[in-house]
């Protein structure tokens, strides 16, 4: 009679952390720390406080949490946190049309408030083929019109090539809002990046739309919010997900 051997459990601990601050708001929290003090060396804790709220708030605009990013393929993630506000099938924006095609495509996109983590990380691993940057309006991000009025950064990732040779290209944009007053790149064509991996963010409170390609099936639905780099938003062969808002 063969022996059963238990398999061996690997136990591992996993803690909570406070998230780093990325290095781009360091400044900012410095300049606001500064005013604080002066402001409570010169006038005292009356004015002070709103300062010392304004610097805190900062450091929690800026702050970058680690992010576990799954793993599969024809998975595509969110690029950003906030809230699905729109999913429609619309034209592809003309200055990344050369790469993506004519052909309409479902777009999906997610609003950051002032409180969202505003990193923007790439749904999907592979090169950057194309980042093109547009000065505009700074409308509210939330309106439809916003995507091609505003101060917007296009940029297209090609994935690595399937079985057959075929690479998927996907193209998102990063859209600059009410109060956002620049877009800021980490990345730049020709750059390879991993899947969910950072590549800019967006001062202070936008929206982030994302193209699916033809066969991607749309992954969330309607008021879902959305974690960059750990949501998946479409998958290629996938069901397609309904939802109501409760």
């Amino acid at each position: 009679m063969p022996s059963l051997e238990k398999p061996e459990i690997v136990t591992t601990t996993v803690k909570w952390r406070v998230p780093d601050m990325h290095p781009e708001g360091r400044k900012y929290v410095l300049i606001a720390g500064a005013a604080t003090l002066v402001a409570l060396w010169w006038v005292g804790w009356f004015l002070a406080w709103p300062l010392v709220a304004l610097t805190v708030w900062i450091a929690l605009f800026f702050r970058d949490p680690l992010r576990v990013t799954p793993q599969g393929d024809g998975l595509i993630v969110a690029p950003a946190d906030g809230l699905i506000t729109m999913i429609e099938r619309v034209p592809v924006p003309v200055e990344i049309a050369g790469e993506l095609g004519d052909a309409p495509m479902v777009r999906v996109s997610i609003f950051m408030s002032v409180f969202d983590v505003h990193i923007n990380r790439t749904p999907i691993a592979g090169s950057i083929k194309q980042v093109v940057y547009i000065s505009g309006k700074f409308l509210n991000a939330d309106l439809d019109k916003a995507s091609e009025e505003n101060e917007r950064q296009h940029i297209v990732v090609e994935g690595r090539p399937d079985a057959s040779g075929n690479a998927r290209k996907i193209g998102f944009t990063q859209i600059a809002g009410l109060v956002a007053r620049r877009i800021v790149p980490f990345v730049k064509p020709g750059d390879m990046v991993a899947a969910g991996q950072r590549i800019g963010l967006i001062r202070f409170g936008s929206r982030v739309d994302v193209y699916l390609p033809e066969g991607c099936i749309c992954q969330v639905a309607l008021g879902q919010r959305s974690i960059a780099g750990e949501t998946v938003l479409g998958r290629v062969g996938g069901d397609a997900v309904t939802g109501v808002t409760q």
